[in-house]
Order: C-alpha cells, then structure tokens, then sequence
C-alpha cells in the first residue's frame, strides 16, 4: 500500500469498526425492546399480580397500604382538554418495607386534590427511576414539582427517608370526572433500532465506497 493511503486507510478501518459496533448494538437493542414489549403485552392482558419483592420494569402489580394524600408532589407537565396539570404523586407507606411512590393520575391545575389516608389498594405498572439528563427539566424540590421520575429524590422532598427505586403508575378506566384521572394503559416503548442500526451500517458502506474511490484515483495519479 502506497505510504499516502496508510493513514487514511488506518482511519477509515477505525471508522468502519465504530460504525459496524454501533450497528451490531442497535440490533442487539432491538432484541431486547421485542422482549420488553412482549413482556408489557403479557402483563396488560393478566391480572396484577402481588407486589413482589423485586418486581420487575413494567410488571403489573397489586400494591396495599395507606395513602399518604397529605403528602403530594407534582410530576411533568401536561395538557389535556385544554386544561394543564401535571401528574399527582403520593407516597404509599407499608409495615417494615420502603415506602413507594404512587402516581395516581393527571390532576388538572384547578381540580381539588384528594386527601383520603385510609388504608386501601392499588393496581398499576412499575415504573424504573429516571435520572436527570442534560436536558431535563429543573425539578424544584421545595415546591414539591419535579421533571424527573427519581423516587430517591422526590422521596426525599416528601420527608420519605426508605423509597423503593421505582414508582408505581396507578392504571384504571377512565371515567367522568374522576380526579386524578389514571392511566388507562401500560406505555409501549418506540423501537426503532432497526432502522438506526441500517443507518449505522449504511455509513459504514458509504464511508468504504468513498475509501476505494479516493484510493483509486491516488493509485491512478
């Protein structure tokens, strides 16, 4: 190889690597979103289950214990009907287990918040902790309002020291009036890895084609 075309060669070698390992994980993604999705489809069509000890991402549980409505925060920012609100969160204390946080619904900015403590059950789906990103909105802990799914941290805004890290969101039909107004069905994650694995790998073969042609016309010269 002419001594010109080493270090491009070396560079696009380097490139072709990164690109094809992207590629290669995005389909490994892919793999692992079908069985998520599987798994959401199987849990929507059941009914809950007991809360487990461990449960699992998006497992469709049964949870008993006292409401803690006095102690509320706010989740996101929505709009529906015309009317903005967020999403309602308590926290749901159990006997000798962390407490867990439990978004009850959307509650318009102007509805009444609810205030009942008797012990009682829920049903819904677990819901991971997020973490704040870059791009995350600024959670306001000593207005009780967050951007930000973290337990630990809104937890703690609650004056909750034992959180379970992950929140259970309520599911129910949605009827007439009711405040908070549930989730009616489980998410269903976007999966598009496979066409960002065919981008990843159509680089990979535009940058090869670019190579051979650039040291096609170098050999010629």
């Amino acid at each position: 190889m002419p001594r010109r075309l080493l270090v491009p060669a070396i560079s696009t070698l380097v490139m072709l690597v990164i690109l094809i390992s992207l590629g290669i994980w995005q389909l490994e993604r892919r793999v692992w979103k079908l069985a998520l999705l599987g798994q959401i489809d199987t849990a929507e069509h059941h009914p809950a289950i007991p809360m487990p000890a461990a449960p699992l991402p998006f497992q469709k549980v049964r949870l008993e214990g006292r409401l803690r409505t006095d102690l509320q925060a706010s989740y996101g920012f929505d709009v529906r009907d015309g009317r903005p609100g967020t999403q309602l969160i308590v926290p749901m204390e159990r006997d000798g287990q962390p407490t867990v946080l439990v978004d009850l619904g959307f509650l318009p900015d102007a509805a009444p918040h609810p205030f009942p403590m008797e012990p009682q059950a829920v049903e819904g789906f677990i819901r991971p902790a997020e973490h704040a990103g870059m791009f995350s909105g600024t959670d306001s802990p000593a207005q009780r309002r967050f951007y930000t799914l973290d337990p630990a941290v809104i937890g703690a805004s609650l004056g909750e020291t034992n959180v379970a890290p992950y929140t259970l969101i309520v599911l129910g039909p949605v009827l007439a009036g009711q405040m908070p107004e549930p989730s009616h069905a489980m998410p269903r994650p976007p999966n598009d890895h496979l066409n960002y694995a065919f981008t990843w790998f159509g680089f990979a073969v535009t940058l090869s084609v670019i190579f051979f042609l650039y040291a096609r016309k170098s050999r010629r010269s």
